[in-house]
């Protein structure tokens, strides 16, 4: 086979879990616009790479290729984490089997890759194609900080004591209890995932750059400085899932969840929005708390539930909340949180989510699931006051009805509301001709059209 080397031809290699497909698949669009003269391969799994190719807007230059999920023929999966370990004991040779066929297709060799950091073998195929890696880290700057000192967290904080992490800068409002699951395990008894994780401090900086799904200018300095320590170039690109400025709201009929025209009947800031993301979601005695909770407060709600888990509610629950609650398999979420109808947004703290939330306005009460859900946590109530956390950590009736007051009727809600509009001013400046998203992104792309 004759492969030219005249042209660019980058893999872009996606992590096939929760928002992460969003976030990097919107790079890719991005990139693929803003160089029409080099070829993108979008790698991910069959299941998640539906959402590409059902997308109308794909520029001509960026294809999707499958590649294998890891699962075997017939296997059940049980708890959501087996099926990225399962992806990721695939390993390089996976992803190389992947790029092999995009050349074999495109007559053209690859010139970069770009991945998920979590996809942290595609190193290994980058390094065997002598081509530059660059890692898209897509949670919250701290969030990292925290995976490249794990050695140094699970050395001082052997004995289990809840501390703060002022010992690594920008964290000194975190703490131990926020970190992700896995960080304080030992190495050699964590799942595949949580070793990856734990490598985070000896692969990123060997990537020619890491690429990052935040501002700049809304991380804490010492956090950022310390990172661009480590790496040998760390660009922010701003919120990779939303377009600023954000685009008007659809009318509502045009919404086929039925969740615009609902709030339309609805009072201003009246309206508790829940939804807990994709990949997990309370344990169902929460789920009892909740909805005993949103029946006997009476306050109006709107709550985005998959519909395998509506048995787990108590018996009568939809029919007697009916006049004044909606419970949907799915809403258009940015769309919803843009309502004014909408008082406060009941989250896990994916940051995506609370990006969204930021933008719209929205005060939280949020109950961290998962990853760097703790961390989004802590610095929406300590450092930028958008939000309170649920009573205990986890939703009882007496402390999700306590927190919902909090928010929508007493004024620690409106100084939050007045908050998250200082929040939101920063992100909007950032996202300006003069922030340094619009600065990072211009040199991210001359990278991969001269590597």
């Amino acid at each position: 086979m004759v492969v030219s080397d005249n042209g660019k031809h980058v893999a872009i290699f996606a992590f096939p879990a929760g928002s992460h497909v969003n976030v990097i698949l919107n790079l890719a669009l991005k990139l693929a616009q803003a160089a029409p003269n080099v070829r993108f391969s979008f790698f991910n799994t069959a299941k998640f790479n539906q959402t590409l190719s059902s997308n109308p807007h794909i520029p001509e230059n960026i294809k999707a290729y499958d590649v294998a999920d890891g699962i075997p023929e017939g296997h059940v999966l049980g708890h959501p984490a087996e099926a990225v370990n399962l992806f990721l004991q695939a390993g390089p040779q996976n992803l190389q089997k992947g790029i092999d066929f995009a050349v074999q297709e495109t007559k053209e060799r690859v010139t970069c890759i770009i991945a998920d950091a979590f996809v942290a073998s595609s190193l290994i195929v980058a390094q065997n194609l002598q081509v530059p890696w660059i890692a898209l880290w897509a949670g919250h700057p701290c969030s990292l900080s925290a995976h490249m000192y794990t050695d140094s967290i699970r050395h001082r904080f052997a004995d289990g004591k809840n501390r703060t992490l002022d010992f690594i800068p920008g964290l000194s409002n975190i703490f131990i209890e926020d970190l992700p699951g896995g960080v304080l395990r030992d190495g050699e008894e964590d799942s595949i995932f949580s070793r990856t994780l734990a490598s985070m401090g000896e692969v990123l900086p060997q990537a020619k750059a890491v690429l990052m799904n935040f501002y700049e200018e809304l991380a804490p300095s010492p956090c950022v400085d310390d990172l661009k320590s480590k790496m040998q170039s760390l660009f922010h690109l701003g919120f990779l899932s939303l377009s600023l400025p954000l685009p008007p709201r659809p009318p509502s009929d045009t919404d086929a969840t039925g969740c615009l025209s609902w709030l339309d009947r609805q009072s201003t800031r009246s309206v508790a929005f829940l939804s807990f993301g994709t990949v997990i979601i309370p344990p169902p005695h929460e789920l009892v708390a909740i909805a005993e909770t949103l029946e006997e407060s009476r306050i109006p709600f709107l709550w985005s539930l998959k519909d395998n888990f509506l048995g787990l509610l108590p018996k009568g629950f939809l029919e007697r909340t009916s006049m004044r609650g909606k419970v949907v398999p799915w809403a258009p979420q940015m769309h919803v949180l843009g309502h004014d109808s909408v008082g406060v947004f009941v989250t896990h703290c994916g940051l995506n989510s609370v990006s969204e939330s930021v933008l719209n306005e929205v005060p939280m009460i949020y109950r961290p699931l998962i990853g760097d859900n703790g961390i989004n946590a802590r610095i929406i109530e300590d450092v930028w006051r958008i939000g309170v956390r649920v009573e205990g950590g986890v939703f009882s009736k007496n402390g999700f009805v306590k927190s919902l007051k909090l928010v929508l009727l007493e004024k620690e809600g409106k100084k939050m509301r007045k908050n998250i509009q200082v929040v939101k001013k920063i992100v909007v400046d950032a996202a300006g001709p003069k922030g340094k998203a619009a600065q990072d992104f211009p040199t991210l792309v001359d990278l991969i059209s001269s590597s």
